[in-house]
């Protein structure tokens, strides 16, 4: 049998790329794919030069997208940005790809993920113990030392009070020098001792997150600091103040509801002071949460950012925006993890601390525990701190970073900046600048 070919196909010219002259338009006869054997529109036939064959370029190569499409090939350079190489291909999205990415200081400076982050917050601490451990133990000792002895006034004057609480009980009425006694007691020494005891630890908590923020932005780098350049670096005063404006944010926000339950409430319209106040503790609990997930970047970029205050709040939302989902169960399961560590590490405490009198817990001590029990719960409590403390600021800190790495390409300039030897404060400080307004992020 020999091959015929129909009449009138003698000068027909063989057909181009789609959308070039010659080429059938889609959905009219000639526009399917090529007979088995024939060359198709961008396809060879079966034996000619084709995938893997010499003279075509492999599939993912330069070269080997569809041309006349408008867009280059995939895996040519231009897709996705100039000069990537492809899609799944090392150095995709960034130089030296994804699992090749340089880590000076343990963490890779690329986009991370769950436990990277968990990882490279224990990696972080471990490397530089002296600032993160040693900087933990220092202020955290100074604040149980001040805590056991405003609790241990404070458990003298409760003794009283327990002791006024009786004589009420056994029906005795009290005379006016016990009634000012109580209200000493209750005015004079335990609220004030309680209000310095949340402020000291406010102050001290918010200093030592400063500081373990410019010693792990540092880590980052494989660069280790000592505790001067870290309280130089952590910006203590900007960070005490920032925590105190954070503070009157989250005092603010049920303001509104707890004044209209009071007006209400005064016009004896109890059901409905009921209901505001149910409905909007309900909406302040979960506007609370908002806020302190959409804040809870603000002191990361306060120090490494070298910005104000009121930049850095601005900051934390424009860079938590879209991720508040992310940024919320990472930190839940972050305090989930340093709450059973701390419990962990208390429990030898308190069970030793319960052994000299009193009622001793990881969560506090009774009125009428003895001195020597409130000394080692203290202790116990110091050395939780000093462990999880640097862990938790090391989550704050590497979900910060994270963050600029997916939004605006801060992996690549950190990796320019691990290349120096010598890295001065003003170069690790323009590092970790965010990028001028108007210029592109870098994917």
């Amino acid at each position: 049998m020999t091959e015929q070919m129909p009449p009138g196909w003698e000068n027909q010219v063989p057909p181009g790329p789609y959308g070039q002259p010659g080429y059938p338009p889609f959905g009219q006869q000639g526009a399917g794919q090529p007979g088995y054997g024939q060359p198709g529109a961008g396809q060879p036939g079966y034996g000619q030069p084709g995938y893997g064959q010499p003279g075509y370029p492999p599939y993912g190569q330069p070269g080997g997208g569809q041309p006349g499409a408008g867009q280059p090939g995939a895996g040519q350079p231009g897709y996705g940005h100039p000069g990537y190489p492809p899609y799944g291909q090392p150095g995709y999205g960034h130089p030296g790809g994804w699992t090749s990415a340089p880590a000076p200081g343990g963490i890779p400076l690329r986009p991370l993920g769950l436990g990277d982050i968990l990882n490279g917050a224990v990696t972080s601490a471990r490397r530089n113990p002296a600032a993160t451990f040693g900087l933990a133990a220092i202020v955290m000792t100074i604040y149980g030392v001040v805590s056991a002895i405003f609790q241990s006034i404070e458990r003298s004057q409760a003794a009283r009070i327990n002791s006024t609480e009786q004589a009420l009980h056994n029906g005795q009425t009290l005379s006016q020098q016990q009634v000012d006694n109580l209200l000493g007691s209750v005015f004079g020494v335990i609220l004030p001792a309680a209000a310095v005891t949340i402020v000291l630890s406010l102050v001290l908590t918010s200093a030592l997150t400063g500081m373990l923020s410019a010693v792990i932005g540092r880590g980052v780098l494989g660069r280790r600091v000592g505790l001067g350049e870290a309280w130089r670096a952590g910006r203590v005063g900007a960070v005490i103040g920032t925590s105190l404006l954070l503070l009157l944010i989250g005092i603010c926000v049920p303001l509104p509801v707890v004044v209209v339950v009071v007006v209400l409430a005064l016009l004896h319209l109890t059901p409905v002071a009921v209901l505001i106040g149910v409905l909007g503790g309900v909406a302040t609990v979960v506007f609370e949460l908002f806020l302190l997930v959409r804040l809870s970047l603000t002191l990361p970029a306060l120090v490494l950012e070298r910005i104000s205050p009121a930049s850095a709040i601005k900051r934390s939302f424009e860079l938590s925006r879209g991720s508040g989902w992310r940024l919320f169960g990472i930190l839940l399961l972050t305090e989930v993890i340093v709450g059973i560590a701390s419990l962990v590490l208390s429990i030898p405490f308190t069970v030793v601390g319960s052994l000299f009198g009193g009622a001793v817990s990881p969560f506090g001590v009774s009125a009428n525990a003895s001195a020597a029990a409130v000394i080692i719960v203290a202790i116990g409590g110091i050395v939780a701190s000093t462990v999880t403390a640097p862990l938790s600021a090391g989550v704050f800190v590497l979900l910060y970073a994270d963050l600029r790495i997916r939004r605006e390409g801060l992996d690549l300039a950190l990796r320019t900046a691990a290349q120096s030897d010598s890295l001065t404060g003003e170069e690790f400080d323009s590092a970790w600048r965010p990028p001028a307004s108007g210029q592109s992020a870098a994917w």
